[in-house]
Order: C-alpha cells, then structure tokens, then sequence
C-alpha cells in the first residue's frame, strides 16, 4: 500500500459506493447470521469425526453473558511436541562437539611483563574417545597451528586446557588430550563409505568463535569422492590433493574441526574448507571419518602418522623450464612429465635403491607418474612401511630400473 497516493476519480467511487451501501450492508447481515449457523453447525461435526487435530475450548477468560459476551468465539490451543530425526541427531551427537581456543604470545590484556597470553583463533572439534580420565579431541591441523597453549570449550561452556598429541598437514588433522571428568558425550563413528548422494547431513560447529558457539546448519551430501589440490606451505605450487566429500550444508569460518553428522547422529566427516569465491555458494569440505581413522589413531598413539619413507626432494618436470629439462636432466623431447630429484637423504631407502640428484622417476610400481601429488599419493596411500617399490626413472637420457625397500622416517 502506498501511503498518500492521490486519485482523481475516488471522489465518484465513494458516491456510488454511498449510494449502494444499504445493499451491502443488508447482504452483509444476511452472510454473517448464514456464516454463525455454519460454524455452529460445522465445527462440533469435524471435532466428533476427528478432523481437528488439536483441541478446541471455549476462551475461559471472557464475561460469563452481556452484551459484550464473546462465548461463541473459539480460542484454539496449540501445543507440539516436536521430534523428527534431526531433532534427534542432534541430541545425540551435539555435546561431543567443542570449540578449541588457539591462544598465542600476544599483547592481550598487556601489562610491563608483556607475558600475557590471548586466544590467536577459535575452531572447533569432536571429542571421539573417552578412556579412563582422559578424553581425545579430533580437530584440524590448521586450528591448532603455532598454538603455544590450547584450550577446549565444552557445550556447556567449561573450558579445559589441552594437550596437542600429534597433528598432520597432508590431511588436516590434530588430535589433542583433554581431562574427562566433565565429559558427557562421545560422537560415534558413521561410515562414510555408505554415503550417498542426496543423503541429509548436518554441520555443527563453532562459527565465528564462541557467540555462535554450538550452532547447526543442514545439508545434503552433494558429492562424494571429491579431490581439491591443496598448497601447503603457500607457495603458489599444489603440493597435494585432499579426499573430501562436498556438502551444501553451511560451513563457516570457526566451524572447522567440527562435526558433519548422518541422519542416524553418527560422525561422518570432520569439517574443514569451503570454497570461498564471490561466484560460489553452498560448497563445504569435510574429511571422510573412514580416511581420517587411521590418520587419527596414529596421532593419539605416536604423535606423528607412519609413512612409507623414500628419503628425496622432489619437483614436478612440469614446473621445470624446458631449458633445463633438457640441458639439465637431459630428458628426451617426448617426456615431458615425471618428478625430479633435486636431492636423496644418505642412507635413506631411495640412496640405498641407488637414485641420485637429478634422475627423473616417470613410473612406480608400473604407473605412471605426472607429478609430485601422483607420486606423494602412491607412497602415503597405495604402499605401507616394509614395501618393496619398483621405480622407472631417466638418467642422462637413459630410462632405468630399481626396486627400494620402503622404511620408517626416523623423526629422532
């Protein structure tokens, strides 16, 4: 409605309408004495066939009679009871989630000693074991990252220090040691090999720290099996490729290290990216809790996750100019792929195989090898500590073959 609008013929509509109001106010009469007896009639009809599904009593707090009696009138009390299974999920899987403060050296609060401590971010995190009096946090690596102390904040809002057992950069992930007298809920593992496209899911976290602290959003899965190049130490090269199931469920900066639950309230995955362009809405990535498992028990047992080790440095033939690739690896024109040594530990599986500076290993194991990302993920996914791996690789021209015997990184 617009207010103060003029209309040139309103004047003649009010006329015409002063001229017909007796008509109208006698049809009106005559509806509202044929709408009573319909109300009257039909509303005790529905109630005894059981149409209502709710009650319907009389307003008590109307006069009992006189001219402004509104007995006739009906006052419909609602009450639900509301239970749906996401309802129920959520009550089962919300106390195990927890936000994390990430405090470092800083200038919070700042007094002449300058030794005061402030919290540098805020994540999120899912407490996933409880055994004696100690309970075990899975989170991102990425929150607890340059933390000199750590803290966790239950649901309820009692915060605990933290002990970092072990974090790993190729996948995301840390898992940290808390007392668990005040614990009260575990998250259960789902199986996120199950998934399907479609399936409902929901995110819950710590958004933008501890205001929004516990809050749930709703999703689907929208794609499983997903990989996203990741550039790790941020110089502008992808140093791996992340395996993550793609949800339109609502994940924001402080949500990180949170849960994506089923339906069924089970952890399914451990949230941690979206796709933050101007262009893109509805793209959040989480860690599927069958490949974080293993990586989570290797942290809370060794601190650190056991790897096959080659022992080399490596860089993708791709990002060499082809000068050097040439004049300096000497490879034929045709090969134009493959992963470069720029140098081999001594004594290390790879020095021991008899690989040098300078070769080019195009093969593992009978693959092929474009890149850095398809030999680190050969290594860490398809061979395991003791392996033996058969290499291909040029050197000065020539193609080779050697076979290494994978070992254990000695992190002493």
């Amino acid at each position: 409605m617009k207010m103060g609008y003029y209309d040139d013929h309103s004047q003649e509509r009010y006329q015409k309408k002063s001229r017909s109001r007796g008509g109208y106010f006698f049809a009106s009469i005559v509806g509202a004495i044929i709408g009573a007896m319909l109300v009257v009639i039909s509303i005790p009809a529905l109630s005894n066939q059981g149409f209502l599904p709710y009650n319907v009593q009389p307003n008590q707090n109307q006069p009992a009679g006189g001219a402004n009696n509104n007995s006739n009138f009906i006052q419909q009390q609602v009450s639900f009871d509301v239970q749906t299974d996401t309802t129920k999920a959520i009550d089962k899987a919300a106390d195990a989630v927890v936000g994390i403060n990430n405090i470092q050296t800083s200038n919070f609060w700042y007094n002449e000693s300058g030794d005061n401590q402030g919290p540098a971010g805020t994540g999120s995190g899912v407490i996933y074991k409880r055994t004696g009096n100690k309970a075990y946090v899975v989170t991102n690596q990425h929150v607890v990252e340059g933390a000199t102390h750590l803290e966790v904040t239950l649901n309820d809002g009692t915060k605990i220090p933290a002990k970092l057992l072990g974090g790993d950069i190729w996948t995301d992930l840390a898992v940290l040691e808390i007392d668990a007298d005040k614990v009260k809920k575990v998250a259960e593992f789902g199986d996120s090999e199950a998934l399907k496209m479609g399936e409902p899911v929901m995110a819950i976290g710590n958004p933008l720290g501890a205001t929004f602290s516990g809050s749930v959003t709703q999703g689907i899965i929208s794609g499983i099996n997903r990989t996203i190049p990741v550039d790790i130490n941020q110089d502008g090269i992808m140093d791996w490729q992340a395996e993550v199931l793609q949800t339109d469920a609502a994940i924001n900066p402080g949500n990180s290290g949170g849960a994506l639950i089923n339906i069924a309230g089970q952890l399914i995955g451990i949230n941690s990216m979206k796709i933050a362009q101007n262009a893109v809405e509805g793209i959040g990535l989480s860690i599927p809790i069958n490949y974080a498992r293993p990586i989570i028990n290797d942290l809370e047992k060794f601190g650190v996750v056991k790897r096959p080790y080659m022992g080399v440095d490596l860089k993708s033939v791709a990002e060499i100019p082809g000068y050097y690739q040439e004049e300096a690896l000497k490879l034929p024109r045709n090969v134009n792929y493959g992963v470069a040594l720029r140098q081999v530990v001594s004594n290390s599986p790879a020095a021991q195989g008899g690989l040098r500076e300078l070769d080019v290993i195009v093969e593992l194991d009978g693959k092929k090898i474009h890149d850095v990302i398809d030999l680190r993920k050969h290594l860490y996914q398809e061979t395991k500590i003791g392996d033996q791996m058969e290499i291909k690789f040029y050197r000065d021209g020539k193609l080779q073959t050697t076979t290494i015997t994978l070992a254990e990184e000695d992190r002493s």
